[in-house]
């Protein structure tokens, strides 16, 4: 999704702190330190967050950011990360010039920033030096070249959850998207997973992005499912959005649920109320490892008086990953081909690795929601050999 809709949500999904034994390594061994990017194990790393536009939002996140990536900091052995931070405001041409700034500064890779604009703008101001981008986004439509997104991405959510429902049977999608940018990037994401895991996409069907729209579509979407043979029907809504009337229409609209699963594409246990809604039972949804989230809001809570937004892990995810490189001892360790090494890193939320399209890979585990509560029916997977992948 582009990065209008990242500011009218302000939000991007969360994720969990691992066990510390495990969350600061790669799934490769350690070679000792480097030399190079920074003597004695050490890098100097950029942190753009975009605190400073004047948004009581901007700052909570800028905030968060920066805890998260201080805790990860202090978890790390055999590597000394020298944090720089710059504040864009939200803005691509202070994110721009506060890229150039860090790298001008010695830099050798940027942390950030928030907005899929800045990112664009930061990583266009820094390739021609060589460094590389790590954005808090997953807009996988900015990702390539020197630019990496670091958010769970509609591509990777959507084969996770198609594998499974492919594998369990549900191999007739029926698919239900919003009449906007976010839908519609959705829409292509659900087509590209259910095609990779072998199943097919028997219809696909819209709403306005409206209660009127949405009350106006049910029962047709209804038919449509019942007309199309389709046991499984995917659904882009989320819960700020379309999600809670779409679902309570198609269940009053007669769509059985033992003939069609219904499946999200987003978070359906944030807000937590949203887990009570009768529409919503026995949905499935992918998230992180709700265990490994219990851990990270706890000890962040701890750490700093308050729990974190669900995008902090991110940059705690990010300087896991930096800190795993740097440790292996290579001269070459934030370059391209470091980042993409095929085993891994381990963070907030269990594994993750970056594709050399500038997207990346996380393992989910997928969830029910039964009897108003998170049941995981498929585990997160601990190694990209494993099952969901």
């Amino acid at each position: 999704m582009l990065s209008a809709i990242h500011r009218a949500r302000k939000s991007l999904a969360g994720f969990a702190l691992v066990l510390i034994a495990m969350m600061l390594s790669a799934c490769v061994p350690s070679r000792g330190p480097v030399s190079e990017p920074g003597s004695g194990g050490s890098v100097q790393v950029a942190l753009l967050i975009p605190s400073g536009s004047g948004s009581a939002t901007d700052e909570v996140f800028g905030q968060n950011l920066e805890n998260a990536a201080r805790l990860a900091m202090a978890d790390l052995s055999g590597v000394t990360i020298d944090l720089r931070v710059y504040k864009t405001g939200g803005s691509p041409a202070a994110a721009r010039a506060m890229a150039i700034q860090a790298v001008d500064e010695g830099a050798k890779i940027i942390l950030g920033p928030f907005y899929s604009e800045e990112a664009n703008a930061a990583g266009a101001a820094v390739a021609p030096r060589g460094v590389n981008v790590l954005a808090f986004s997953n807009n996988a439509a900015i990702a390539g070249g020197n630019v990496f997104v670091l958010g769970q991405t509609f591509e990777n959510t959507a084969r996770r959850l198609a594998t499974y429902a492919v594998r369990n049977g549900k191999n007739k999608v029926l698919i239900v998207h919003d009449q906007n940018l976010a839908g519609n990037v959705g829409r292509t994401a659900i087509e590209g997973g259910i095609a990779a895991a072998g199943g097919s996409v028997v219809g696909v069907t819209s709403y306005e992005f409206s209660q009127n729209g949405i009350a106006q579509t049910a029962a047709g979407i209804v038919q449509k499912a019942q007309s199309s043979g389709a046991n499984a029907v995917f659904l882009t809504a989320d819960t700020v959005g379309a999600l809670p009337l779409v679902t309570q229409l198609l269940a009053e609209n007669g769509l059985s649920r033992t003939s069609a699963q219904l499946i999200g594409l987003t978070r359906w246990d944030v807000p937590a109320a949203t887990l009570s809604l009768p529409g919503v039972q026995g949905g499935w949804f992918a998230m992180p490892d709700p265990g490994l989230s219990s851990q990270f809001q706890a000890r962040y809570q701890a750490a700093y008086g308050s729990p974190p937004v669900q995008v902090a892990g991110l940059a705690y995810d990010g300087i896991a990953a930096i800190g795993a490189l740097v440790r292996q001892g290579k001269a070459d360790a934030l370059t391209q081909a470091e980042l993409t090494q095929g085993a891994g890193f381990v963070g907030v939320s269990g594994i993750f690795r970056f594709l050399p399209n500038g997207t990346n890979e996380r393992g989910l585990a997928v969830a029910q929601i039964s009897n108003n509560q998170v049941v995981v029916i498929d585990p997160s997977p601990r190694s990209f050999s494993g099952a969901g992948f």
